[in-house]
């Protein structure tokens, strides 16, 4: 690492997953355009999310972080945002309710545009032609002018960044998330849904506490905390470019910030020590993730963790663990061991999607909502094992009715994801199957909690 960094010191180093941009002056002039357009995020709400990043790794909040595989510009509506960030505030309901924490919500959204990909090309009926990379960098249509990386994409990806952060602010503050609306957070279409009975009860038991406390002669309308929340957004700084045109310094600090969102995390295909991904993550202050899969040892784990938060700050650095069902036994306790070892503080995080992916017999691309889970499973079971905190999840979810993972309370088939298979890149959990699923983590936060009850000292003479 060069002792000296600036925003642009990554221009340095390797860059891997880069598009191949044909126009080298059109890229330069559209990022020099965005380096002139306003803050997404401000450093000030960073700071907020790294503090409450702070709790999660002390084992006094947890963190649900979620969203699209890919955002599209063409799947953008208000509705679309809002049925996420309704099921979002489902789900961290469930969670608050059942594990007794604060939940710190995280979406994968304004801003999660760009997609790493294991080959540069790919195929279809023979034809060969570059692989799609989001729609910041070019077009899902299989076609030699739609593969083409247009510069101009990123600032369509800017200002649909914009308004959805726009809206998402209003949907929080607005009176949207109030407590008191549990019960409407419900979407139509799961009102038959094998966890709509759970979720009902859930929510009339909050209703009821509230009301106790208004009986009690409590003002509810004076507690700011019960009538909206705090809501983050995140997502791979892939396209270094854009990211350095959105990094700015911090007025009050002199500290500079990625202003593109408020948490950005590095891939497992980019975290390589001397490249440039890991140059520029090294001099933000936001709080950062770090993608850690199968093929990461331990000790270059600790050489990462070094560069990334030298000063050991609590908050700074989520570790988003993506092994695969099978493997998570394998790969996470050592890391784990590690990191204690060497008194170092993250969030250890569990993206249970990436590593479990698979192809159906009938050719989609989809995720078993039984191995999905199995993971969160063995990372809670692992941590307990460990005497460490399982800190949170990283899911890829909409809030729509897609048929786009297999399994779930429902039981999708492999014959049903034809039915509504939307997704731009990799499968989604359905609006059903994520509220699904944080009921279920909801079990595992309360055994969690129950493992950490200290027992009552006998009574003497007793």
């Amino acid at each position: 690492m060069s002792e000296r960094w600036t925003p642009d010191s990554w221009r340095a180093k390797k860059v891997l997953q880069v598009p191949d941009y044909p126009d080298a002056k059109a890229l330069a002039d559209v990022e020099a355009q965005l380096a002139t357009f306003p803050p997404l995020v401000f450093a000030g709400e960073a700071r907020n999310l790294k503090k409450a990043l702070a709790r999660v790794s002390a084992g006094e909040a947890f963190l649900l972080q979620g969203g699209d595989c890919a955002e599209s510009f063409a799947e953008h509506g208000a509705n679309n945002i809002r049925d996420f960030f309704r099921v979002l505030l489902q789900m961290a309901v469930v969670l608050t309710y059942a594990g007794a924490l604060p939940v710190v919500k995280v979406g994968r959204i304004a801003g999660q545009f760009a997609k790493p990909r294991s080959s540069p090309t790919e195929k279809q009926n023979g034809v060969e032609l570059p692989s799609y990379r989001g729609d910041i960098v070019n077009d899902i249509a299989f076609t030699p002018e739609a593969r083409i990386p247009d510069p101009q994409r990123q600032l369509m990806a800017y200002r649909q960044s914009a308004a959805t952060l726009n809206l998402l602010r209003a949907f929080a503050t607005g009176g949207f998330a109030n407590l008191g609306s549990v019960h409407q957070w419900m979407l139509g279409f799961l009102k038959d849904s094998p966890q709509s009975r759970r979720y009902k009860e859930l929510a009339d038991r909050i209703s009821d506490a509230l009301n106790f406390m208004r009986a009690c002669g409590l003002d509810l309308e004076s507690h700011p905390e019960l009538r909206a929340t705090d809501f983050y957004t995140s997502h791979e700084a892939l396209l270094l470019g854009y990211e350095q045109a959105m990094t700015r310094v911090d007025s009050t600090t002199g500290d500079w910030y990625a202003t593109s969102g408020h948490m950005i995390w590095i891939g497992d295909r980019t975290r390589q020590l001397d490249h440039g991904h890991v140059e520029y993550f090294r001099g933000i202050k936001n709080p950062i993730g770090l993608k850690c899969g199968p093929s990461l040892k331990p000790d270059e784990l600790l050489k990462l963790i070094d560069i990334l938060n030298p000063d050991n700050e609590p908050g700074r650095l989520t570790l988003i663990n993506r092994f695969g069902a099978d493997k998570v036994g394998d790969h996470l306790p050592g890391l784990i061991r590690a990191v204690q070892r060497e008194g170092r503080v993250v969030v250890w995080s569990c993206d249970p999607m990436h590593g479990n992916t698979i192809t159906s017999t009938s050719g989609y691309k989809t995720r078993p909502f039984d191995r999905v889970l199995s993971e969160v499973k063995s990372f809670f079971a692992i941590h307990a094992a460990e005497g460490t905190h399982a800190g949170g999840v990283h899911l890829e979810m909409t809030g729509q009715d897609v048929t786009e993972c297999i399994g779930g309370a429902r039981a999708i088939t492999d014959e049903d994801l034809n039915d509504r298979y939307h997704t731009a890149c990799d499968p989604r959990l359905n609006a059903e199957q994520s509220i699904d699923m944080a009921f279920l983590i909801a079990e595992l936060l309360k055994q969690e909690r129950a493992g950490k009850a200290k027992p009552m000292p006998a009574a003497a003479g007793l």
